[in-house]
C-alpha cells in the first residue's frame, strides 16, 4: 500500500495501525516522493491512501489522478481536514474520503474494504 501523509506524527500513527493490522506500507511525506515510488514500484501497490493538502506539489488530488493513469483500478482513499468539501468535484471516481480527525481503526477498515474491491452483483440461485 502507498501511504502519503506530510505530517510525521499522523503518518507514524497511521503506519503503526496499518502494519499492526497486517498491511505492508510504503510511507511517504510528500507527493513527489510518492510519485517516485509509483514510478519504481507502482505495480506492487494495491491501495493508495493520501492526504489531500500535502506540502508542495503534487497535492493528493494530482497524485491520485497520476496513480490512476498507471493503475486504473487502484483503490484511492483520501484523508483531509480541510479539503473534504472538494472531494465530489476533484476526487477520482470510486474513491473514499476519511475526514480528519479519524480513529486509526477507521483507516484500517477503509483500507480493508478497499482491498476487497467493489461489491459483486448478486447472482440468482438458479432454482
Amino acid at each position: 500500500m502507498l501511504y502519503v501523509e506530510d505530517e510525521a506524527l499522523i503518518q507514524e500513527l497511521g503506519v503503526t495501525a496499518l502494519e499492526e493490522a497486517g498491511f505492508c506500507v510504503s510511507a511517504h511525506l510528500s507527493g513527489a516522493e510518492a510519485m517516485t515510488a509509483l514510478g519504481n514500484d507502482g505495480l506492487s501497490f494495491r491501495v493508495l491512501v493520501t492526504d489531500i493538502d500535502l506540502s508542495g506539489q503534487p497535492n493528493g488530488w494530482d497524485l491520485a489522478r497520476h496513480a490512476r493513469e498507471q493503475l486504473p483500478d487502484l483503490p484511492v482513499i483520501y484523508v483531509s481536514g480541510g479539503s473534504s468539501h472538494e472531494w465530489t468535484a476533484r476526487g477520482v471516481p470510486g474513491s473514499v474520503l476519511l475526514a480528519k480527525p479519524y480513529a486509526s481503526a477507521q483507516l484500517v477498515v477503509a483500507v480493508s474494504n478497499a482491498m476487497l474491491g467493489p461489491p459483486q452483483d448478486a447472482k440468482p440461485d438458479g432454482d
